[in-house]
């Protein structure tokens, strides 16, 4: 055992021993006490050893543990360099050996069956899911449509994302979902729909007083369809959708439109569109307009209103009447426009009916078509979308015949005497009537919504024929100055009767007949710039100026030059005839300078005999009158502008 003298020097202890007994032993009374003493210090001397031994023991083990796990660690390096060695050495085999590649290559065909039954099986756990779906929506009709919606609802959501997913047009499953659903759906409206049929048919539907009310019954059937299209109204914001209890009531006027007016019955014809097929169309929404307004206008506005379905069209039963009504119409106005087509004559009729139709559909029964910012395009849309070319041709060629007769006609160039308007010279006839040909132009195209359209009306006829009048009154004070300047008769030559015509107040009376036709013309544009319809036609030419990019040729390209320029000008106080008012303007201009100036060489003319006479004389009125140079004497100003011959 070791003791605690191996780790202390002899001399230091023999020194430290001393010291304690010279501290205990400092009497002759301290060696009575001697032996308490030496039991102290034999204590202490034993927990002295019994910690060294404590702490040589423990370090004992801190050594042998140390060892260990120097010993522990070695054996694991040389593992692990074993298992590298290993691992390197079949590295380098498999480096050098087709093995795996083979085992791979026969793994592909069994993994591949694996992935099939486990597609399979999804979907046939997919094809149950859509089961089910259908057989509880199936089992809550017709007691609680808004319970059949849930799994209906669950059923159209995985119909959308199996049709979101890239690829799925090729896949059947797709088809499948979407097919299950839309029969699911058709099957819901026939099982609801047969219900409000019923009542209808117990109530002799449409044979009822339209000013009778709905009675409960009534009203729930109607309650429960909305309840069952409601999320396909909610999640068809951008489209306008048919309110089905709508459709239901609708369905046996559609069939009474189409029996008189969809089959070989005379009233089918094209000529009766307006006198039988339009009236009877406005006459029925008219007839039951304050019925449904009545009876199913508070049940719509509880259901619509505040929500994201809140139309005007959903909201008043009365567009809703005519949302349901509109298809039958159009297929109607779809078979009239292919038979117009084959008839040029009757196309400009038949259109001119449809958009008065349009226009008393929207303007009486406040229908948008769901589109409160731009409003219901109407059933002209479809029909100018397809024959719009052949239709403005027919104008365009009618509105040349008419001009060149106006133009040809023996009185277009005689003064219009019976034309009055105060302060204003008198116009042609041919003037008058271009004017009326005009505003009846302007009466075809007033009603159409395309901005592309109405122009073409704007450069292509009406422009076109304000031009080429414009031509004919430039060319006539161009024959004017021909005939009347010695350069132009030298160069162009004058038959006798030209300068006929031009004599006495025949000059004075083609001038007028240029001043008054220009200056109405003018005058009648200046008044059309204010009015609304060309004002508005105006602006919206001016906004797609001001929006327009650089995809191709824009709206205002066609008509270049032809209107003013607003990006020049700012278009304040422009008018869409400013260009053509300007023309006619520098027109009657130079009239009236060609006026002036033959009045003022008519009087140089007729006093220069009296400038040279050397005497005067006054003895007799037949001396006087023998020595006038004229047959007859000139008469006033006044009254040859206001009685010409």
């Amino acid at each position: 055992m070791t003791t605690l003298s191996e780790f202390v020097p002899s001399g230091s202890l023999d020194m430290r021993v001393e010291d304690f007994l010279d501290d205990r032993l400092q009497s002759a009374a301290d060696l009575d006490s001697l032996d308490d003493l030496v039991a102290s210090v034999e204590t202490q001397r034993n927990q002295l050893q019994s910690q060294l031994d404590d702490a040589v023991r423990q370090l004992e083990d801190a050594r042998r543990t140390a060892q260990d796990r120097h010993l522990y660690l070695r054996e694991r390096i040389d593992d692990f360099n074993k298992l590298q060695e290993s691992i390197d050495v079949r590295a380098k085999l498999a480096a050098a050996s087709d093995a795996p590649s083979a085992a791979i290559a026969r793994l592909q065909g069994p993994m591949r069956r694996l992935e099939t039954v486990e597609l399979a099986r999804r979907y046939m756990l997919l094809l149950h899911d859509v089961e089910c779906l259908r057989a509880r929506a199936r089992a809550h009709l017709p007691a609680s449509p808004k319970a059949a919606l849930e799994p209906y609802g669950r059923l159209r959501e995985l119909a959308l994302r199996l049709g979101a997913l890239p690829g799925s047009d090729e896949l059947h499953l797709v088809a499948h979902v979407v097919a299950v659903a839309d029969a699911l759906w058709r099957d819901m409206k026939t099982t609801m729909t047969a219900e409000l049929r019923d009542v209808l048919a117990a109530r002799r539907w449409p044979r009822v007083d339209p000013q009778s009310q709905m009675d409960d019954e009534w009203i729930a059937c109607v309650e429960k369809l909305l309840d069952l299209q409601m999320p396909e109204l909610v999640h068809s914001p951008g489209r306008l959708v048919s309110l089905l209890p709508f459709d239901v009531m609708v369905a046996i006027l559609a069939t009474e439109f189409r029996f008189h007016f969809l089959s070989d019955k005379p009233t089918s014809a094209l000529h009766a569109l307006g006198s039988h097929c339009f009236p009877w169309f406005l006459s029925t929404i008219e007839k039951w307009e304050d019925f449904f307004r009545d009876n199913l206008g508070h049940l719509l506005s509880d259901k619509f209103r505040d929500g994201p379905a809140s139309r005007m069209a959903y909201l008043d039963p009365v567009c809703a009447l005519v949302t349901a009504l509109l298809p039958v119409m159009r297929d109607k106005v779809r078979a009239a426009a292919a038979e117009a087509a084959r008839e040029p004559a009757h196309l400009s009729a038949f259109l001119s009916q449809l958009m008065a139709l349009d226009n008393d559909i929207r303007t009486r029964f406040n229908y948008d078509g769901g589109d409160p910012e731009h409003g219901w395009p109407g059933l002209a849309a479809d029909v100018l979308r397809d024959h719009f070319d052949a239709w403005f041709r027919v104008e365009r060629q009618f509105a040349v015949d008419r001009f060149e007769k106006i133009m040809d006609s023996q009185e277009a160039r005689k003064i219009d005497y019976d034309f009055a308007v105060a302060g204003k010279m008198k116009p042609t006839f041919a003037a008058v009537r271009v004017l009326d040909l005009l505003r009846a132009v302007t009466a075809k195209y007033e009603r159409l919504r395309k901005l592309k359209h109405k122009t073409r009306f704007l450069t292509d006829i009406q422009l076109d024929i304000l031009d080429a009048y414009h031509d004919r009154l430039r060319g006539s004070l161009e024959a004017y100055q021909s005939i009347t300047s010695t350069l132009g008769r030298t160069l162009h030559g004058a038959t006798r009767e030209q300068l006929a015509a031009l004599e006495g107040t025949g000059a004075l009376e083609t001038l007028c007949k240029v001043i008054g036709s220009a200056d109405r013309v003018a005058s009648t544009l200046s008044e059309w710039s204010d009015e609304q319809f060309f004002a508005s036609l105006w602006e919206e030419l001016q906004a797609h100026d001001a929006r327009r990019t650089s995809q191709g040729i824009g709206v205002l390209d066609a008509v270049q030059g032809r209107v003013p320029d607003t990006s020049a000008t700012g278009g304040d106080d422009s008018g869409i005839f400013d260009e053509t008012v300007a023309a006619y303007t520098m027109r009657r201009k130079a009239a009236e300078e060609l006026l002036i100036g033959a009045l003022a060489d008519s009087h140089s003319k007729a006093f220069r005999s009296y400038l040279h006479q050397v005497q005067w004389t006054t003895i007799g009125e037949a001396a006087v009158l023998g020595e006038m140079p004229f047959p007859y004497p000139q008469p006033p100003l006044s009254v040859m502008l206001a009685h010409p011959q």
